[in-house]
């Protein structure tokens, strides 16, 4: 009796994991079939090439480490109406002096040095700002690019990316970064810490023109119209936000203006966190604000990541095994196999689609139980008043919902 209950708890679950990983399947290879990437767009640009003046603002917050890798992909560029201010935000280490030595004798690049961020801004917002308002090269730009230190450029980047804003008729533009797999948990928990973030936004609800829209924009790299930035009223109306790129895309929409989030396929790079300790930091924030700091939805996907990619499959497994030694019950092995091969296949999906290396599937249950622990201490952090330290200041954040 007790074995019969155990299997049908078991061929629950592998038909559950069997639904979801399929339909995850078909969501992904939709998406990939009706969005263009970035690398798309230099094909357009090859086609009609792009002529407005543009310039990349760089907040920076002990940088040093990071900001030669950028700096050198932006003087690799291949397009000549570039300008590029890198607003320095009370840096402690040599950023300055890795900076002017990457920039050299090249006056396209502008150093702002700030020395202080105000009680009421945070404080990667206030540097963005500061970049903008302090630059004459800034203010009389037609397109603007924020982009974060630790990124780095396609030499056709700006190029490909203003070309695709100007065939979608986006007025704002932003790039989901091709992220890299050097460390541990870059290669086991990254992969599956993204792909959450992206179920909360699918790309293509955010690329709707209507209102079904949903709205959101990855601060690593965001374009806008100047004129629609003035219009939102730049990052003075967002200076409060931890998050304010999702800030500038419920202003965007709010707008009526029209906003588009696509893969950077490559042409963006990012390493998001140089330890463990800096990452689960990092995504406790995100997941938090991207939850809309409601205890009880970041606790929901702290239980749903772990089952769909770790424990739905793990069951499936199980079934399978106890299914050969039960007689060789085919039903079971075969609806086993089934859920298994649902999973790997819709995990290969998401991790092509990222650039994540497939051979690092298997780890992915790992990565979920991970991933779900950080979404548990983001509710935890919220729960207790636990402060978040980001850009060299600490921030107390209240719970809603």
């Amino acid at each position: 009796m007790l074995l019969e209950v155990a299997m049908m708890v078991l061929v629950v679950s592998a038909v559950l994991c069997t639904i979801y990983w399929i339909t995850v399947t078909v969501q992904v290879q939709r998406t990939r079939s009706i969005l263009p990437t970035a690398r798309d767009g230099i094909i357009l640009a090859e086609r009609t090439p792009p002529t407005q003046r543009v310039c990349v603002i760089v907040p920076c917050h002990n940088e040093a480490g990071n900001i030669g890798t950028l700096i050198a992909s932006l003087k690799e560029q291949d397009y000549d109406r570039l300008r590029v201010v890198l607003a320095l935000d009370r840096c402690t280490d040599d950023t300055l002096g890795v900076a002017t030595h990457a920039i050299g004798d090249d006056d396209r690049f502008e150093v702002i040095e700030i020395t202080q961020c105000p009680d009421d801004w945070a404080g990667k917002v206030h540097a963005a700002y500061s970049g903008f308002t302090r630059s004459s090269h800034a203010r009389s730009a037609e397109i603007l690019i924020f982009t974060d230190a630790d990124t780095s450029m396609d030499p056709s980047c700006v190029r490909a990316c203003i070309a695709i804003m100007r065939d979608r008729k986006l007025d704002f533009l932003s790039l989901l970064s091709t992220l890299s797999t050097d460390a541990w948990y870059e290669r086991i928990v990254q992969p599956v810490t993204a792909f959450e973030l992206a179920r909360q936004f699918p790309l293509l609800r955010v690329n709707r023109t209507d209102e079904g829209r949903r709205a959101f924009a990855n601060g690593q790299f965001m374009m806008f119209d100047k004129k629609v930035y003035d219009e939102i009223g730049g990052h003075e109306a967002v200076k409060h936000a931890i998050l304010e790129d999702i800030a500038f895309s419920r202003r965007v929409k709010a707008n009526g203006s029209i906003g588009g989030l696509l893969m950077a396929d490559t042409m963006l790079r990012c390493r998001m966190y140089d330890n463990w300790g800096e990452y689960t930091r990092g995504w406790k924030r995100i997941y938090t604000e991207s939850a809309n700091r409601e205890i009880k939805r970041l606790r929901r996907y702290a239980l749903r990541t772990p089952i769909v990619t770790s424990i739905f499959p793990m069951f499936a497994l199980v079934l399978v095994i106890l299914a050969l030694l039960n007689d060789v019950d085919l039903i079971g092995v075969t609806i086993g196999i089934v859920a298994l091969l649902s999973w790997f296949v819709g995990l290969i999906a998401v991790y092509r689609m990222s650039h994540a290396p497939v051979r690092d599937i298997p780890m992915s249950v790992v990565g979920a139980m991970l991933t779900g622990r950080i979404f548990w201490q983001a509710a935890s952090d919220l729960a207790t008043g636990r402060p978040t330290l980001w850009g060299g200041r600490s921030y107390v954040r209240k719970a809603e919902g």
